[in-house]
C-alpha cells in the first residue's frame, strides 16, 4: 500500500445506525471522514424480517437531531430504513458501500494504512462500528451445513405448507415461529429454557404462548436439536429423542460480534465467555491508540446490552476525545 495516499481524520467502519452516527458527528466538528460498509446501508437493518417491528419508539432510534416521523406507535423495518436512507443524503456523507475492510495496518507515527476490496485509505483514526449480525451462533450438531437450515429469515410466504423448525425463544423466533404459521406453515419450536423468553415484545409474547397453549405451534421446552437429516430432525427432549418431518430449520441462535477481526486490529477481549472488547467507556477508544468502537461491537456477547437509543452516545464520546487530542 502507498504511504502517499490522502488522509483522513476518521476511518469508519461500518454504515449501520451507530456508524452513521459517527460519520455525522466527525462532520460536524470539521473533521475529515470516510464510512466503508461491505454490504449496503444500514445492512444489518436490512437483514432483519421483512415485516419486522422496532420495540423501541420511534424517538429512540434518530440519529443526527433528524425527527423520526412513524404512522406507527413502533416503527417498521421499512420505516427505519427509508429513515437512515435519508439522514445519510441530509448529511451528504462521505459513505462507500459494498467495500470489505480487509487489513489495517498501524505505522510507526500511530496513523493507519487500510485495505480494502476496493482500495487504500490512509487515517490518524479508526473506528470500528461493525454490530453484530455477521456471525451466526452454530448449532454444532450433525446436519447444520445442510441447505435448509437457515441462520437468517427474511419473509414467511417462502415456507408456505412446509414442516418448519424454529429454534429459540427470542424476538426473533417469535417472529419466524408466527409469521409462517401465518403462512401455513406446520411450526414446531425447540427451546432450550422452560418458557418463552420475557424479553419478547410484550405485546407478541401473548399471541406465541396462546399458540402454542392451543396447540397450533407444537413447542418442546427444555430440549435442544440433536440432529438434522434431508427429511426430519431429532430433538432430545425431556422424554427422551423425537424424530420429527422437517422440510426447514430456522436456526434463530443469535448473531456475534466479528472476534477474529477486532483481534486483528490488535483489539484484546476478555477471555471470559463474555470477550469483552477492551475500551475505555468515557472515550470509547481501545487498548490500542485511536481505534475506537461504536455501538452493538462494544458489548461482546452480551449483544443485548447496547441498542441504537444507548449506542448513539458513543459516536459523540469518540470525536470529542479525538478533536481533545488534536489541541
Amino acid at each position: 500500500m502507498s504511504e502517499t495516499l490522502s488522509q483522513v481524520d476518521v476511518f469508519i467502519i461500518g454504515a449501520g445506525p451507530i456508524g452513521l452516527t459517527c460519520g455525522i458527528e466527525a462532520k460536524m466538528a470539521g473533521l475529515s471522514y470516510v464510512i466503508v460498509e461491505k454490504g449496503c446501508l444500514v445492512n444489518s437493518l436490512y437483514n432483519y424480517p421483512a415485516n419486522m417491528t422496532f420495540f423501541s419508539t420511534s424517538e429512540k432510534l434518530e440519529i443526527g437531531n433528524i425527527p423520526f416521523v412513524s404512522v406507527n406507535l413502533k416503527p417498521t423495518r421499512a420505516e427505519a430504513l427509508e429513515y437512515y436512507r435519508r439522514a445519510a443524503i441530509h448529511y451528504e456523507l462521505n459513505i462507500r458501500l459494498f467495500e470489505e475492510v480487509t487489513e489495517v495496518i498501524r505505522k510507526p507515527d500511530g496513523s493507519f494504512l487500510i485495505q480494502s476490496s476496493k482500495g487504500n485509505y490512509a487515517a490518524r483514526n479508526v473506528i470500528v462500528s461493525t454490530g453484530f449480525y455477521d456471525v451466526p451462533v452454530k448449532l454444532n450438531i450433525p446436519g447444520e451445513d445442510l441447505p435448509k437450515v437457515k441462520h437468517y429469515y427474511k419473509d414467511p410466504h417462502y415456507y408456505a405448507f412446509q414442516n418448519v423448525a424454529v429454534v429459540g425463544a427470542s424476538n426473533s423466533s417469535v417472529d419466524a415461529a408466527l409469521e409462517t404459521y401465518r403462512k401455513s406453515a406446520n411450526v414446531t419450536m425447540v427451546i432450550r429454557g422452560s418458557e418463552i423468553s420475557h424479553r419478547v415484545k410484550y405485546w407478541v409474547r401473548p399471541d406465541i404462548i396462546n399458540r402454542i397453549n392451543e396447540g397450533s405451534i407444537k413447542a418442546y421446552f427444555r430440549s435442544s436439536l440433536k440432529e438434522i437429516t434431508p427429511s426430519s430432525i431429532i430433538v432430545n427432549t425431556p422424554e427422551g429423542d423425537v424424530t420429527i418431518p422437517n422440510d426447514f430449520v430456522l436456526a434463530m441462535t443469535g448473531y456475534l460480534p466479528d472476534f477474529s477481526f477486532l483481534k486483528n486490529l490488535g483489539v484484546e477481549c476478555s477471555v471470559d465467555d463474555v470477550q469483552l472488547p477492551t475500551h475505555d467507556s468515557e472515550t470509547m477508544q481501545t487498548n490500542i491508540p485511536h481505534i475506537y468502537l461504536a455501538g452493538v461491537v462494544c458489548g461482546g456477547m452480551n449483544t443485548h446490552s447496547y441498542f441504537i437509543e444507548n449506542s448513539r452516545v458513543h459516536a459523540q464520546k469518540i470525536i470529542r476525545h479525538i478533536c481533545s487530542e488534536r489541541i
